[in-house]
């Protein structure tokens, strides 16, 4: 989709009017004549690219790298980027066509037209190429000997409802087939590209489903006619929804003509990519319409915004103004063509003098991933290890190939009994030693020792990519935030167990607000400003193994900071390679949750659960049963952005993903056996063989379309791949329950220190002789609340109460305040308390009191006694919590008789002891 009105806007494509709607090449023609054409080519003198800027050295050294694609490795995907053999491959790449076909049905010029174009590409920094058309074989020896790469792709009639005829697609899968074979293994070959831009009226009309399991299908056979080469897809904003997880890195085309926009927009898009690189497969601007200058200058700030938010490569669209396009009849066939002359896309014209574009593109090329500064902050990484001689040797390796000019490590080992201070010794790094304090005391200790303006943070079974920090200190450059993260990604060959733990939940995930603000960031991948980090006091001590980074992210948002998210800034992050180990991390996760719901229980809802205001990513997150998305179409179809939008889960979906729904079947299999006293209770079997099921299921689709880091080589594996994740899918919610019911997160526990009241509705009168303010009352009253250790919530702008203190899960009090102004600043302030019970506490007393009258009825009464002890149980816990939250608030309105106006006591923990 080309932009060629006014700045930001979008402009369709329309017909014939776009290099994928070539259909008329015969690519099977082609393939056919493509062994005969690849000898060695004599060529006279090559095209000179005039005006080619010379080749640009960094001024930070090693700081960009991964510039060129050696030619006898294999592209391969890891992680974010593109690697050759142990070099990271930026694309720095133009599109190629599509040109007027010559007699042999290929759509490209002559070989010393193209040998002199891949010469010059070369000569300006290019070193990738992309092609709509299947290439000859010739063309990809001449690529080669250039050294470029090139992005194949293929043609065919995707602007027609290509699917309603089964006998198309049949031939449209065989055709592909065929260019693979003609091309597959040439170290040329960057990637296949099965489409691009399959319009949106199209996907519309048959439906995203039906045209991604096309999509799939493509995969599969490229993948089958050259199994070591990238698949991928060109996607565009108006089919964004399309679910393209299978493809091997996410491309895009986009036009957009405003750096801030395209800025946001490829933060979307990496959060699409996931785990995987995103390449921009098109981005441009027309110098016909926009002028020479304007083109040179959008694409030097284009080709920099796209590798600045980590993107793996970038092409522009395109080489050369000359661009030929085959006419399309209404069956989607051939039908002549045209040269296009009101677009001047090319960074040279139609004869290839190159254009001020040609430059500009050079230059930024050059300066790949990132453009050098002159005043890269200092940066102390802090590596926190317990006994880590396993991992923290390739830890300290990868650390020592960091691409950044000014950094210090500093190695905190915290009490290890093993050879962690060994290895640690011989390398070029600052090593504390201190006794067994905790993950947050040492990682207290790393930061008040370290010098940097910024303190990053990765744990010892972490390696980071090279560019790690790099593009988190280029995040915090960008905005004003106090703390940045970045995936943490499992590596592949850490094993099966390793793998399946990987795909399986209870990992290490990011929580994002939106596309560039996070929530939450894992302390395994994070960094954060010092003058923030000091200002909260740094780490909370009490945590000891897991939640400080949850704890942290919390304190320094309530103080008003924001926390952001690089996408690119990632690192390789080992899994639990046992059962074992993984049971043991979730139980210790479940204490975490514990102490975090002590410290913030207005987080946590009555059954101990936190809802999350961002949306979480990452591996091992709970797929639906049932589907609740929807697709933002615009009207008839015209929206230029269309996305997925996801339903929040309801009711039994949040339950299905507690660790408490062991309890809950727990409690139906006791009802259950009481059946063998009382027959009705047997109809509580059927209601746990339903519960069973739902957890059964849930696991069973887990381990099903989970994805896993290694490639699963056989039919064996892939099965005790899958049987194994499904199995962790199910211990995972229990350990985490032990964990949770061990450190006294239960469903009945209760918060707060007051004596209880009796939960009646009160009147209470503070008179003050200081005059203060609504909110001032109301939130001294709140600090103290939460100060004592009672769960607070505010109301809401409809609520007619102020705070609503929780007593346990099945009651709380509410209460409202009235302030009376008495003239000299003096006040009549009146609070009243109204105590409330949770209806499902009502529900079961009714429910159980219902099931034990009939049983008495009945004569069965040891039935009707336990059922009858279970509804006053309910009836009975339920005034229980209602009196503790009268009593809390009851003592803090009694406390406030003189209120000072000060701030209660702050979340943020002690400063750290002494290393």
């Amino acid at each position: 989709m080309k932009g060629q009105a006014g700045p930001g806007r979008w402009t369709r494509s329309l017909g014939g009017t776009k290099p994928n709607a070539i259909a008329g090449v015969s690519e099977s023609k082609a393939t056919e004549q493509q062994s005969g054409a690849a000898g060695r080519l004599d060529t006279e003198e090559l095209v000179e690219a005039r005006g080619r800027p010379e080749p640009h050295q960094s001024a930070l050294g090693s700081f960009n790298g991964g510039d060129a694609a050696p030619p006898h490795r294999r592209p391969e995907v890891r992680g974010k980027f593109l690697f050759c053999g142990d070099e990271k491959l930026y694309v720095k790449g133009v599109t190629y066509g599509t040109f007027r076909p010559d007699e042999q049905g290929f759509a490209f010029p002559s070989p010393l037209r193209v040998e002199g174009d891949f010469a010059a590409m070369a000569a300006s920094g290019i070193n990738a190429v992309r092609t709509y058309t299947l290439p000859p074989r010739w063309l990809l020896d001449l690529a080669l000997r250039s050294g470029l790469v090139v992005m194949v792709g293929f043609a065919w009639e995707q602007h027609v409802a290509f699917l309603a005829d089964r006998g198309r697609a049949s031939d449209i899968e065989r055709r592909l087939r065929e260019g693979v074979r003609a091309c597959a293994g040439h170290p040329a070959v960057l990637c296949y590209s099965i489409g691009n831009e399959i319009p949106g009226p199209i996907v519309r009309w048959h439906g995203r489903r039906r045209v991604e399991r096309f999509l799939r299908r493509l995969y599969d056979a490229a993948k089958a006619e050259d199994p070591g080469a990238l698949v991928t897809y060109v996607n565009y904003p108006p089919t964004e929804y399309l679910d393209l997880s299978f493809v091997d890195f996410l491309c895009f085309n986009v036009y957009l003509e405003e750096q801030d926009r395209l800025e946001a927009y490829l933060a979307r898009l990496h959060n699409l990519a996931g785990d995987r690189p995103l390449v921009m497969a098109e981005i441009g601007l027309d110098s016909r319409s926009n002028g020479e200058a304007a083109q040179a200058d959008v694409l030097r700030w284009q080709v920099g915004t796209a590798f600045g938010a980590g993107s793996a490569g970038a092409f522009l669209f395109a080489w050369t103004d000359e661009w030929y396009i085959t006419h399309l009849d209404e069956s989607g066939q051939g039908q002549g063509g045209s040269p296009i002359e009101d677009w001047d896309f090319g960074l040279v014209d139609r004869e290839r003098r190159p254009k001020a574009a040609l430059a500009a593109v050079g230059e930024a090329f050059a300066t790949v991933p990132l453009e050098p500064e002159a005043d890269w902050p200092r940066v102390s990484v802090v590596v926190c290890t317990y006994n880590g001689e396993h991992t923290l040797t390739d830890c300290l390796e990868g650390l020592a190939e960091l691409r950044y000019p000014d950094f210090e490590v500093i190695v905190v080992d915290d009490g290890s009994t093993d050879a962690t201070a060994v290895i640690a010794a011989e390398r070029d790094v600052t090593l504390i030693s201190t006794e067994n304090r905790g993950l947050s005391s040492a990682r207290n200790t790393g930061m008040r020792a370290g010098t940097g303006e910024i303190v990053a943070y990765i744990d010892d079974d972490a390696r980071p990519d090279p560019h790690w920090l790099a593009y988190l200190v280029a995040a915090f450059r960008s905005g004003p935030e106090v703390g940045m993260g970045g995936p943490n990604i499992a590596p592949p060959g850490d094993g099966p167990i390793a793998d399946c733990v990987a795909a399986a939940p209870g990992g290490p995930i990011h929580v994002l607000l939106s596309d560039r603000r996070a929530e939450h960031i894992p302390g395994c991948n994070s960094a954060f400003r010092r003058e923030a980090l000091e200002a909260v006091g740094g780490f909370d001590r009490r945590f000891r193994a897991a939640g400080d980074d949850v704890d942290l992210c919390w304190r320094l948002q309530e103080r008003g900071w924001s926390i952001g998210f690089s996408p690119s800034a990632m690192v390789w992050h080992h899994r639990r390679n046992s059962v074992r180990t993984y049971w043991r991390q979730q139980k210790g996760y479940g204490r975490a949750e514990a102490i975090l719901e002590r410290k913030w229980p207005e987080r946590y809802n009555a059954g101990g659960h936190l809802s999350w205001e961002g949306r979480l990513y990452g591996r091992g997150l709970l797929p639906r049963l049932r589907s609740r998305e929807r697709v933002y179409h615009g009207t008839w179809g015209s929206g230029l952005f269309q996305s997925l939008y996801q339903a929040p889960e309801g009711l039994m979906g949040n339950l299905r993903q507690m660790p408490e729904w062991y309890l809950i079947m727990a409690l139906l299999a006791c009802l259950g056996a009481l059946g063998a006293v009382w027959a009705p209770l047997l109809l509580f079997l059927p209601l746990l063989a339903v519960a069973v099921a739902a957890v059964a299921l849930q696991a069973v689709l887990s381990g099903l379309q989970a994805s896993f880091p290694s490639p699963l080589p056989t039919r064996g594996a892939r099965l005790r791949a899958r049987a194994l994740t499904t199995l962790l899918f199910l211990v995972q919610p229990l350990a985490r329950l032990i964990g949770r019911l061990r450190y006294g997160l239960t469903p009945w526990r209760q918060r707060g220190a007051a004596r209880p009241a009796l939960p009646v509705r009160r009147a209470e009168t503070v008179w003050s002789e200081q005059w203060q303010a609504t909110d001032t009352w109301l939130g001294g009253l709140e600090h103290a609340l939460r100060a004592s250790g009672a769960a607070v919530l505010r109301g809401g702008d409809f609520d007619a109460w102020d705070l609503d203190v929780r007593g346990g899960l099945l009651g709380g009090t509410r209460l409202r305040a009235g302030i009376e102004e008495h003239g000299a600043g003096r006040q009549l302030v009146r609070f009243r308390t109204s105590p409330r019970l949770a209806s499902e506490g009502i529900v079961l007393s009714l429910f159980f009191a219902a099931f034990g009258l009939a049983a008495a009825i009945q004569g069965a009464w040891a039935a009707a006694a336990i059922l009858g002890g279970l509804a006053l149980l309910f009836v009975g816990r339920s005034l229980l919590d209602a009196a503790a939250a009268t009593g809390e608030l009851l003592a803090a309105v009694r406390a406030s008789g003189s209120p000072e106006g000060a701030p209660g006591p702050s979340r943020d923990a002690a400063r750290p002891e002494s290393a």
